[in-house]
C-alpha cells in the first residue's frame, strides 16, 4: 500500500496578480519552486488564509526573482491581490517507508 505525505510547503505567500482569462494554473516565481522542490506542471494544492478555499491546480515557472504570485483561469475566482495562501505538494511513498522531511518555505522571511 502506499501513502501520500506532504512534500513542500510555501506558507503564507501573497497573491500578487490574478488572470481570470489565461489557463488554470498558478505562476510562482521560479527561484521559489526550486527551493521548494516543486516542479513546472507539478499538481499542488492552494489553500487561501484569506477566504478559507482549496483548490488544486498546477504550478507554472514565473520569471526569476520576481516575487509573482499569480493565480490564473479558474483559480483567480478564489483569491484577490493581496490574499495570503499556502501551496502544498505531495508524494507517494511505500507503505513503512520513512516519510520525508518536507521543504517548509515561510513566505514573510
Amino acid at each position: 500500500m502506499k501513502r501520500c505525505v506532504l512534500k513542500s510547503k510555501i506558507h503564507r505567500i501573497k497573491v500578487t496578480q490574478t488572470e481570470l482569462y489565461y489557463e488554470g494554473s498558478i505562476t510562482l516565481d521560479s527561484q521559489l519552486l526550486k527551493k521548494a522542490d516543486i516542479l513546472p506542471y507539478e499538481k499542488v494544492e492552494v489553500l487561501n488564509l484569506s477566504t478559507g478555499s482549496r483548490i488544486e491546480t498546477y504550478a507554472i515557472e514565473g520569471k526569476p526573482g520576481s516575487g509573482e504570485v499569480c493565480l490564473n483561469g479558474p483559480a483567480a475566482r478564489t483569491a484577490q491581490v493581496g490574499d495570503e495562501i499556502i501551496v502544498l505538494s505531495y508524494r507517494w511513498i511505500e507503505e513503512g517507508e520513512v516519510p520525508p522531511r518536507p521543504v517548509i518555505i515561510n513566505g514573510r522571511t
